[in-house]
């Protein structure tokens, strides 16, 4: 019985080893494959030849029975987490135009003055008009936060943004984004791999949330925020701090830890330190469901019919150029 135990207790060591090896390959490669410097050959090669040595050292120790050739592994993995340490992120590049400023923001008592307001009028993804403006707002006469969910493909997964409103009428939107280099495609992969830069966008909702709908294809829901004015003004500050922080000190974005999502959910932790983590932070298609548990939603209504009043795709794709957007969106249809 003991020799049996041994047996399993060394299989059970063996597996474990060989998915631990097999995982940082694979994590090895990709880091090569998204950050190495000198173009597409230089990172198939770079990748290419990562995987050739780690398998020969794992062949070297499996046909020898013994742990030594994986040394020479653990060096060579040491090497490149030293590599993968000295890549930080820059707030200069060659941005694609809809990212190529830095929102920031000066708060003066109750008003605020935000810098690189985007304003774009989208006829396509590269067709559209550029504009950026300096705004004024008056915490004040903010009277609405809404919580914006734009799917595009899976159910499970969405953009999450923050639409403020104003008693004037106007909505100004905060959308934490990837900062895409000129002609960069977004890859939720690459998220992992320091791929992009974090920024954040400050837009009317004729810009952010038409854009998707309108343009990209996307679905699009609005959730009125069941939340007191103080917690939205903390909220709206809490962006602009954010923004002005990530204008003095780049971050990367990351596809799980610092997301959409997971930055508010940190801006919001501030404001109340009691609130939960939740799996649905992840999978941002079913936030309404965690905003629903925490009472962001008024619950004289069920999730299933917020999920169902909240959908907005029609009416901003019913729309046209020179409409109010904002309240194009929230007017439901005779």
């Amino acid at each position: 019985m003991a020799k049996l135990l041994r047996t399993v207790g060394r299989l059970l060591a063996w597996l474990f080893c060989a998915l631990v090896a097999l995982l940082s390959l694979a994590w090895g490669t990709l880091a090569l494959w998204y950050r190495l410097p000198g173009g597409d050959a230089m990172r198939v090669l770079g990748a290419g030849l990562w995987c050739a040595l780690a398998l020969a050292f794992f062949a070297l120790a499996i046909r020898r029975r013994t742990w030594r050739p994986l040394l020479g592994y653990v060096g060579m993995y040491a090497l490149l987490l030293a590599w993968w340490s000295t890549i930080e992120p820059s707030n200069h590049r060659d941005w694609a135009d809809d990212v190529s400023r830095q929102l920031t923001g000066e708060v003066h008592g109750d008003t605020v003055v935000l810098h690189n307001v985007r304003d774009f009028a989208w006829r396509s993804d590269s067709d559209y008009d550029i504009r950026w403006e300096t705004q004024s707002y008056d915490l004040d006469h903010l009277v609405s936060a809404d919580a914006v969910l734009s799917h595009w493909g899976s159910d499970a997964i969405a953009h999450a943004m923050v639409s403020f409103g104003f008693d004037d009428g106007r909505h100004l939107v905060f959308s934490v984004e990837i900062r895409k280099r000129r002609g960069q495609e977004f890859s939720s992969i690459g998220g992992f791999f320091k791929d992009f830069e974090t920024t954040l966008v400050a837009a009317p909702e004729s810009d952010l949330i038409r854009v998707r709908t309108n343009v990209r294809g996307e679905d699009d829901y609005l959730y009125p925020l069941a939340i007191d004015r103080g917690t939205m003004r903390g909220l709206f500050l809490s962006y602009v701090n954010t923004a002005n922080r990530l204008a003095t000190a780049p971050a990367f974005y990351n596809t799980v830890t610092s997301n959409c999502v997971t930055v508010v959910y940190r801006m919001a932790r501030h404001l109340d330190p009691g609130l939960p983590m939740d799996v649905r932070l992840l999978l941002t298609g079913y936030l309404p469901g965690y905003l629903y548990k925490i009472g962001a939603l008024d619950h004289r209504l069920t999730l299933a019919q917020w999920n169902a009043r909240a959908r907005i795709t029609e009416r901003a794709r019913a729309s046209k150029p020179g409409d109010d957007f904002s309240t194009a969106i929230r007017t439901a249809p005779p």
